[in-house]
């Protein structure tokens, strides 16, 4: 074992972080039992938490856990009698000394995202199966009781299990469809981190960090998949804003207003070269078009550098390929820098009918800004006040609440 430190404690945090899929998958694809196999995991990992910083990390730390985990589980079902038949068929089994190098974090990731769950439910199940959140963590990411956690979680693992999903890679258009549906989670788990959607902070760095993590993984196991490609590129040049997204008392700074040397150059660099190698190949997706705009907006030294017209065409065509209210919502935006306000509020006005943007606090808070730029600043007055009541983020009521007060000031 390597000798423990105080300075060692991150470093086992990250290395649990990384090495919790590939011990759970190890257990799934030898015992199947996803539930039980998960707690196991759980228990291992927090004897792991106890032990490691003490003793040391294990010259095989992976091979200890899945061990420790092996044993768990055997523990887990000798002693429930409802189950001698099962007690029977796995008890038996010997904890393995060898350990398969094979890594089936995608194969979790594809189970947690199973089509049978709630958006929900497969947030909620990666963050806790893949990411190795603790229920607790989880809850407090999406402000809701811990109990109510663990039921989404545990109701999460039952459907599953009453599916009959084996722990096997779907193939064909299957494996297809699933791998959009894990990138589609892991967008929301970033999304979440970035912006959240209630409470007092205007973002969650540790999600959106886990996030990209993540989303590292999968594209370490798939180089070649432009979209997963292009939601990392995305990922990272957002991400790259963050310092400069808030003052120091925690209030938000729009795009165009952020200090851009505050940007994290690394993720911006990093980003615009992994944007130029998913627009490489031979169509194009969502996450790259997003991709894209991100680093048209890197590009930029200062806003007024923003080449605008670009933003709006790749706009256009993401409308086109992926129609949704938001980006029909920012495509406004770009329209209003290229060809003024009122072509920006016209298009907006598009929206007024779709049931999904009603009341929605940023249709009201682009209209407002919109019509500001007009000169109409009763009427953006009162758009910002309307926005500000419609969202659960006290940032974001601060910033628009704010707004509002420049316009009566």
């Amino acid at each position: 074992m390597t000798a423990p430190g105080i300075e060692d404690l991150p470093h086992i945090e990250d290395l649990l972080r990384e090495l919790t899929p590939q011990v759970l998958g190890a257990l799934v694809r030898r015992h199947g039992q996803f539930e039980g196999c998960e707690d196991a995991v759980q228990e291992a990992v927090l004897a792991a938490t106890v032990q490691w910083p003490a003793e040391g990390v294990p010259n095989s730390p992976r091979g200890w856990l899945v061990t420790v985990a092996s044993r768990r589980l055997i523990d887990q079902v000798r002693s429930d009698h409802a189950r001698r038949e099962r007690e029977s068929a796995t008890a038996g089994e010997v904890v393995p000394e060898h350990v398969p190098d094979t890594d089936d974090t995608l194969v979790l990731l594809f189970l947690c995202c199973h089509p049978t769950l709630t958006a929900a439910s497969q947030t909620a199940l990666t963050l806790r199966a893949v990411g190795g959140l603790t229920t607790a963590e989880i809850a407090r990411a999406f402000l809701v009781p811990e109990a109510t956690m663990a039921v989404r979680i545990s109701r999460a693992k039952q459907r599953i299990k009453a599916a009959g999903s084996s722990f096997d890679m779907p193939s064909g258009a299957e494996r297809e469809e699933r791998l959009r549906v894990v990138l589609h989670v892991l967008y929301l788990i970033f999304n979440e981190g970035y912006t959240a959607s209630s409470g007092g902070e205007l973002h969650r760095v540790d999600l959106a960090r886990e996030a990209i993590r993540l989303v590292r993984m999968v594209h370490a196991q798939l180089p070649e998949d432009a979209e997963v490609t292009g939601l990392l590129a995305l990922m990272l040049l957002t991400h790259a804003r963050r310092d400069a997204r808030t003052t120091a008392a925690g209030d938000l700074v729009p795009l165009d207003e952020q200090d851009r040397a505050e940007w994290d150059r690394g993720l911006v660099d990093e980003g615009i070269e992994l944007v130029k190698a998913s627009l490489a190949g031979p169509s194009l997706g969502p996450y790259q078009l997003q991709a894209a705009i991100a680093a048209t907006h890197a590009d930029a030294a200062e806003v007024e550098e923003t080449n605008w017209p670009q933003v709006h065409a790749l706009y256009l065509i993401l409308e086109r390929i992926a129609p949704n209210p938001m980006v029909t919502l920012n495509r406004a935006i770009a329209l209003a820098e290229t060809e003024g306000a009122q072509a920006g509020l016209a298009l907006l006005a598009t929206l007024d009918s779709d049931e999904r943007m009603v009341g929605h606090h940023r249709l009201l808070s682009v209209r407002a800004h919109l019509l500001e730029k007009t000169g109409d600043t009763a009427q953006a007055y009162e758009h910002y006040r309307r926005a500000a009541k419609a969202t659960a983020s006290m940032a974001e009521q601060r910033y628009l609440e704010s707004r509002a007060g420049r316009l009566r000031a």
